[in-house]
């Protein structure tokens, strides 16, 4: 279906905030973009959507890293999960996401796996998020640095196991969290580079010297900065340390204020500039659903008052929503919404490579928007041109 979008109020285009706008799509595809008082005769008979003033529509949100949402996981391994997800996500602005899986035996990883390319191939239709391949968060990780992935499972990187996780997927593994300073993995970085995978550095106890090694092999991002890693300590940088140091690493942040302190929020922006942050949730499948106890990765986990714990304490993931995450990231640090955006919609795109048809509001991408309130509420999503989310 083409629609006609009135913007009367404002809409962030590429690094810049526009007024008084339209935007035709058309086969679900942004088709044109103009001054609203220069709308061609030739899209006055297609449905219309009127944006209030107030409001301010913006490139759809990008998470590459949730493992799940609304009673559904990445691990279930079923058509059905997924889509349960990738329909819950356009309510907080979410257009397309990473099914982000965690350490667990061969046999369910691989069922993940081979169930995120089915979707992939069969599912993926217009009106919901879009599954944009996997994240293979674990089992590649250090024990040390475990959080909530079950230790039982972890293993050194294997390049023959990962090749055949890689086939089993069909070529969607996107994104695999590692550590560097395990036993070979340092080559299992450089074959990930070579092989057009973004190796992100994560659950790692890596100093300095093994971060600086991982990031000429080709790592290319940090996973949940400052959770699951070694420190930032005076003497030894650690993760988080080289992690702000190195430009070549973009780094994801949980900005639930409670991953990370919203100071630390601020300092790490300061440090890496929004051009080298993403925005990520690391949501697991209690968001959106009431407290309670609920599974992630074979473990119960206890979900009140805006936290996922294990037992032991431990955090579980979060139930963030992104576009609470753009708010808190806006309060926290004293950024403008374009750079927020910047951060969960332009950097993932980029970093993904699918900047082309994602990312920003420009002719010929694909058409996923969302219009945000003056209070950063989602009014309404459109995911490949079809109407995702209306809010009420």
């Amino acid at each position: 279906m083409n629609h006609l979008i009135m913007v009367p109020g404002k809409a962030i285009l590429e690094k810049e905030i526009t007024e008084a706008i339209y935007i035709y799509i058309e086969n679900g595809k942004i088709n044109k973009i103009g001054p609203i008082n220069e709308v061609p005769s030739r899209f006055q008979d297609v449905e219309k959507i009127e944006i209030q003033k107030e409001n301010t529509i913006v490139p759809g949100f990008i998470d590459v890293h949730i493992h799940g949402a609304a009673g559904a996981d990445t691990m279930d391994a079923t058509s059905i999960a997924l889509t349960t997800i990738a329909k819950a996500l356009p309510a907080e602005g979410t257009t397309s996401f990473l099914a982000t899986t965690i350490t667990q035996k061969h046999e369910n990883i691989e069922k993940a796996l081979k169930n995120a390319a089915d979707y992939c191939g069969e599912h993926n239709q217009p009106g919901k998020a879009e599954v944009l391949g996997v994240h293979l968060e674990g089992p590649f990780i250090n024990v040390k640095r475990a959080g909530a992935q079950p230790k039982e499972y972890i293993i050194n990187p294997d390049l023959k196991l990962f090749q055949r996780w890689q086939e089993l997927a069909d070529g969607k593994i996107k994104l695999v969290t590692v550590a560097p300073e395990l036993d070979n993995g340092t080559d299992f970085i450089r074959y990930l580079h070579g092989n057009g995978v973004i190796a992100s550095i994560g659950h790692s106890d890596a100093i300095y010297e093994e971060m600086e090694t991982a990031v000429k092999a080709g790592a290319k991002q940090v996973t949940h900065l400052f959770n699951g890693m070694r420190g930032l300590h005076h003497r030894e940088p650690g993760v988080a340390g080289s992690a702000l140091l190195f430009k070549e690493l973009m780094v994801e942040l949980i900005a639930d204020g409670i991953h990370v302190r919203p100071e630390v929020m601020k300092l790490v922006i300061n440090a890496k500039g929004t051009e080298r942050m993403i925005l990520i949730t690391d949501a697991m499948r209690a968001k959106c659903l009431k407290s309670g106890i609920y599974d992630l990765g074979g473990q119960d986990v206890s979900v009140a008052d805006g936290k996922a714990l294990l037992a032991d304490g431990t955090l579980a993931g979060s139930i963030l929503k992104m576009n609470d995450s753009i708010k808190n990231t806006i309060d926290s640090a004293q950024i403008s919404l374009v750079e927020a955006v910047q951060m969960a919609s332009v950097n993932p795109a980029k970093q993904l490579n699918v900047f082309d048809r994602k990312g920003s509001i420009a002719p010929g991408k694909d058409a996923d928007l969302t219009i945000l309130t003056n209070d950063y509420q989602v009014d309404l999503t459109i995911c490949r041109g079809e109407i995702a989310y209306t809010r009420g």
